[in-house]
């Protein structure tokens, strides 16, 4: 079994590369923090003190990072990944970035004998807790079936998109939908607590008619309904998200105002302190700035 390289342990990373480990895989992983690392290290990975000792020993090596800047400096910087892999490695890239980010790191890893893989994450942390994570995979056929294992020890639903890059532009694609019905769900629920009405009966009629999403009537009802908004995902995450969206859109010459607007919606929720809560809580935010209630369930 080849050496797995896992560079970035942070909420979605440490889980997702504990799970690697309790499945049989042998790792070796770089963190800046050194108690992410040791917390690996204790399921048996061993602890590497930088990237290049990571890509030295690796076979497949993998990235789980916040945004484009840091996963193109860990990647291609002049001691990133790229400069120190071996030839017929493999890199796969799980952080959700700029689409021309990944088509610029592939193009670099081609260069070197280096095949790469983009697979974005879909789900939450809990379900990557689990074992229960989503990934939208681009990556050429024999790629995808080299990557295939580790992605079934972190998931249990796994799209191939197609080539490399596709798998970074559904996620965007996804988390436009997922990121502006959260906006829609907030403003349509302060607009009823304006109202006065009733939230369980408002909920009850939502769930009823083709307004119905998953969102209102699974996610909300366990997080900010009920007075929960430690995150899942922040509100500063899905604003970063929002901004690739826009940024890309923006490069392929699609007008998305939705997508706009609600960015800016999301940064006011910032500039009022919400930026490290649920992004659910964006209807609290909204509310806040109203001068409206907030909603909650009664039980």
């Amino acid at each position: 079994m080849e050496m797995i390289g896992f560079v970035g342990l942070g909420r979605m990373g440490r889980p997702m590369s504990s799970n690697l480990c309790r499945k049989g895989f042998r790792l070796v992983v770089h963190d800046i923090n050194r108690d992410a690392v040791a917390e690996l290290e204790l399921l048996q990975a061993r602890g590497a003190e930088s990237v290049a000792a990571v890509a030295r020993e690796s076979g497949i090596i993998v990235t789980m990072l916040p945004n484009s800047a840091i996963v193109d400096q860990v990647v291609a910087g002049l001691d990133g990944v790229l400069a120190h892999a071996k030839p017929g490695s493999l890199v796969m890239d799980m952080s959700t970035v700029d689409p021309l980010t990944t088509d610029a790191l592939a193009r670099k890893a081609a260069e070197r004998g280096v095949a790469f893989v983009d697979a974005p994450v879909g789900r939450l942390a809990s379900h990557a807790d689990r074992g229960e994570s989503l990934f939208m995979v681009g990556a050429a056929p024999e790629d995808f079936a080299r990557a295939r294992p580790l992605l079934e020890a972190m998931g249990n639903t796994i799209y191939h998109c197609g080539p490399v890059g596709t798998g970074t532009r559904t996620k965007l694609v996804n988390n436009y939908l997922a990121v502006t019905s959260c906006q829609m769900n907030a403003e349509a629920l302060a607009l009823s607590q304006r109202f006065g009405l009733d939230l369980e009966r408002t909920l009850d009629v939502l769930y009823g008619t083709t307004a119905f999403n998953g969102q209102l009537k699974i996610a909300w009802p366990a997080k900010v309904l009920k007075g929960d908004v430690a995150p899942g995902f922040t509100i500063d995450l899905a604003h970063k998200d929002l901004s690739l969206i826009v940024d890309a859109a923006n490069a392929a010459k699609v007008p998305m105002p939705i997508a706009a607007a609600t960015r800016e919606a999301f940064s006011a929720a910032r500039a009022s302190g919400f930026g490290g809560q649920d992004f659910s809580a964006m209807v609290d935010a909204l509310c806040q700035s109203a001068g409206i209630q907030k909603p909650r369930l009664k039980s």
